[in-house]
């Protein structure tokens, strides 16, 4: 069988340079298997809730949106002059769902920034949700919540 392109989206910015490709081959859909080509990732996939031994795509985005997450705010509080406390962390919770147009996400991301001032952490964590490439990808898509913590 010939490849053929479905479907072309557009509407994000446009890219002048790669920097990563992530690459990964899915078989299984969500009681499947994750491998990248490099190999560093070789997961199993389970549907959420279930009992079986895998992770699910829910937790892998709020892992991916944390780690990036926590990236823009390294980015934007060294151009502020500002140190990350050694306690920076996100905890983010992603829902699956049902709603009016069927299957929805929804996050919340908690970010933890002990020893800044209220002003600092709102200021980091608003700058970085501007940053993030997650952060950005979601906008206006799903319904999103971020709390700091200091």
């Amino acid at each position: 069988m010939k490849n053929q392109t479905v479907l072309t989206a557009t509407g994000g910015s446009a890219i002048t340079k790669v920097l990563y490709t992530g690459k990964v081959h899915i078989t299984g859909g969500r009681e499947g298997k994750a491998k990248s080509t490099d190999g560093r990732l070789d997961i199993e996939l389970s549907t959420p809730g279930s009992i079986g031994k895998g992770t699910n795509p829910e937790q892998l985005f709020a892992a991916g949106w944390s780690a990036c997450f926590i990236g823009a705010m390294q980015h934007n509080a060294a151009a502020a002059k500002i140190k990350l406390p050694e306690g920076t962390s996100v905890d983010t919770e992603v829902d699956l769902g049902t709603g009016e147009e069927g299957f929805a996400l929804q996050a919340r991301l908690q970010v933890n920034l002990p020893g800044l001032s209220v002003e600092e952490a709102t200021g980091i964590v608003a700058a970085a949700h501007q940053t993030c490439p997650y952060s950005k990808a979601s906008r206006n898509n799903i319904n999103v919540e971020i709390s700091v913590t200091v």
